[in-house]
Order: C-alpha cells, then structure tokens, then sequence
C-alpha cells in the first residue's frame, strides 16, 4: 500500500501533468483540496487512487515496487519544488 503523508503538495501542482487538468480550479491546485486532504476522498477518481491505478492502468508495465518507487521519486520531487 503507498504510505502518503497527506502533505497536499501533489494536490497543489497539478500543472506538473496534463492528466489532471479536469481537477485544476485554474491556479495548478485541485478544485478539491481543502487544506491539505480531499474533500471527496471517498469518491476520488481513479487516477487519484495511487494503489488502484496500479492495478487499472500499470501492473502490465512494471512490478508494483517499481511503481511505488516512481511514486515516491516524483512526491519527493514536488516537495522540493516548493521548499
């Protein structure tokens, strides 16, 4: 399972992918952040879902350690981006 600390900081850098921009409220963060959690956190799209995106989109791809792995890269990229 991927360990987030629910910082918000990949909620809030949605430009970083084209894949999100149905989300973006227009400044690069989700129409649906409110602090730094989900306000539909139970009825988040898929591609939100880190674990069952693997599984949708991925697992044919790469080992799911390999996806975590690519997950956690990129969450320490964006964490630095707004250091």
């Amino acid at each position: 399972m991927f360990n987030c600390d629910k910082c918000g900081k990949c909620c809030r850098n949605l430009k970083l992918s084209e894949m999100f921009t149905d989300l973006d409220r227009g400044d690069g963060v989700c129409k649906y952040l409110q602090g730094n959690l989900c306000s539909i956190y139970e009825e988040r799209p898929l591609k939100c879902r880190v674990d069952d995106s693997y599984f949708a989109f991925f697992k044919d791809l790469m080992s799911i350690e390999e996806y975590y792995h690519l997950n956690y890269e990129m969450c320490n990229i964006i964490k630095k981006l707004e250091e």
